[in-house]
């Protein structure tokens, strides 16, 4: 049987017992190497093929990518590292050049790592074609992208994880044990976001902007994401990029392994702060005209069918520090990632917060111990190896994925409900149900194992 099909076929036998409620991995043969190819090589992609290069069993053997600075700059990075080159697409600035790469048929998996549009087309693509995904936040656009997504890889058995590399930020993952060690009782409510000032990011693709030309622009004339992501907060009003918020959370309350999303709100404020930048910077500019549809901070709130609540905050366009608002909160205590606390009933002082470093150190968890040396020096502080390290992994071992095509449909559709949401007046929405019944037989296995 070739490598392929038993790597195909591993998975699907994997799904299967998992559906039918084992907790654990299911492990093949292990694989030695794996031959990758990545689509979009950007300043994202960069980040990860950093990763992916680091790492002695892959061979990076494909890049595509239809921006010619940018697939340069990969291509230099490969010969840095002194790897052999790999194959190279879309110099033909041929927006459906991967498709000729998925046709090569020698790749083991893909890294997608494009624009937010392209990856539920790449990934449908890249599952018809038998080649596992590792695909970039988020995973589709519209709620029809998520059902399709998701069918694809059910009908194909096709692997597929969402390379959400927040849940393996250290702090979250030592919240996560203790969590999983009842530390705060019977989990109640929970928080998180993306509060992060990317106004220099929307309006003039950030550092790279300084060399190439920009400070208000984006679009045709932008650079890096201002090309592409700037045109999301003219159109759309939404929780637009919710899976670093809701993926820790996701896992801390098992959502699609013992619980599940039952409805969704989202609120949103008014719309001023791209608009001011680009007044403040360059007033005359015909972008200090552009209408901006996305509100400066969005609120949406979720509940569970364990009767967990959960508030998601998206806040981009606003001067503030960077805060993803974690808060964990049960019967015993809590966790806050703003002021690094923690607090226990019967071991914390009253009304008082511990350093959460002291809790840390007892619950770091065993992937951190174990692999925190090679992750020093990666992206993120570290997570970008942990999401890369994950993905390798499980496809050598020929193992589910730990965020697998569930987690990535769940926590990306919270995007279109929460536009339809805002649309229909804050309206309270039912979430649909993608795991189709099975949420409530299938385990936990997200970080249970100290390999990946």
């Amino acid at each position: 049987m070739k490598r392929r099909e038993f790597m195909l076929n591993g998975a699907k036998a994997g799904g299967a017992v998992l559906a039918a409620g084992m907790a654990g991995p299911v492990f093949g043969a292990a694989r030695e190497r794996l031959r990758l190819g990545m689509i979009g090589t950007g300043m994202r992609g960069q980040v990860l093929l950093k990763e992916l290069l680091r790492r002695d069993d892959v061979d990076v053997v494909a890049l595509c990518d239809i921006e010619p600075v940018m697939l340069g700059q990969a291509l230099a990075q490969v010969e840095k590292a002194g790897k052999p080159r790999p194959r190279v697409y879309g110099e033909d600035r041929d927006s459906r050049a991967y498709g000729r790469m998925l046709d090569a048929r020698q790749l083991d998996g893909v890294i997608i790592a494009t624009p937010w549009e392209w990856h539920a087309p790449m990934a449908i693509d890249a599952m018809r074609a038998k080649v596992p995904v590792g695909c970039e936040v988020v995973a589709g656009i519209t709620l029809q992208d998520h059902w399709d997504v998701l069918d694809t890889q059910v009908q194909t058995g096709t692997p597929y994880m969402l390379l959400e590399n927040v849940c393996f930020r250290r702090d979250v993952m030592a919240v996560l044990q203790m969590v999983r060690a009842g530390v705060f009782g019977e989990i109640e409510h929970l928080q998180g976001g993306y509060q992060h000032d990317l106004r220099a990011v929307k309006l003039n693709g950030g550092d790279a902007a300084h060399t190439y030309g920009g400070g208000v622009e984006f679009g045709s004339k932008g650079w890096s994401e201002a090309r592409w992501r700037t045109e999301h907060s003219v159109r759309r009003n939404g929780e637009l990029y919710p899976s670093h918020g809701i993926g820790p959370c996701a896992m801390y309350t098992n959502i699609n392994r013992g619980n599940r999303f039952t409805c969704i709100n989202s609120f949103a404020t008014k719309a001023r702060g791209l608009h001011d930048y680009i007044a403040s910077q360059a007033p005359d500019h015909p972008n200090a005209k552009v209408k901006f549809s996305l509100g400066d901070v969005v609120t949406t709130t979720l509940a569970t069918a364990n009767g967990e609540t959960i508030i998601l905050q998206h806040d981009t366009s606003l001067p503030r520090p960077y805060s993803l608002g974690f808060r964990v909160q049960g019967t015993k205590g809590l966790w806050m990632d703003v002021n690094q606390g923690v607090h226990v009933e019967g071991i914390s002082k009253a009304h008082s917060w511990d350093p959460f470093q002291v809790w840390q150190d007892k619950y770091d968890h065993p992937l951190w111990r174990r692999h925190g040396e090679r992750a020093a020096g990666a992206g993120h502080g570290g997570m970008d190896f942990f999401v890369i390290h994950a993905f390798v992994e499980a496809l050598k071992a020929e193992a589910p994925m730990p965020i697998d095509v569930y987690d990535a449909v769940t926590w990306s559709a919270i995007t279109p409900l929460s536009e339809q949401s805002i649309k229909q007046g804050f309206q309270t929405m039912d979430f649909p149900d993608f795991t189709r019944g099975a949420w409530n037989k299938r385990k936990p296995i997200f970080a249970f194992d100290d390999r990946y």
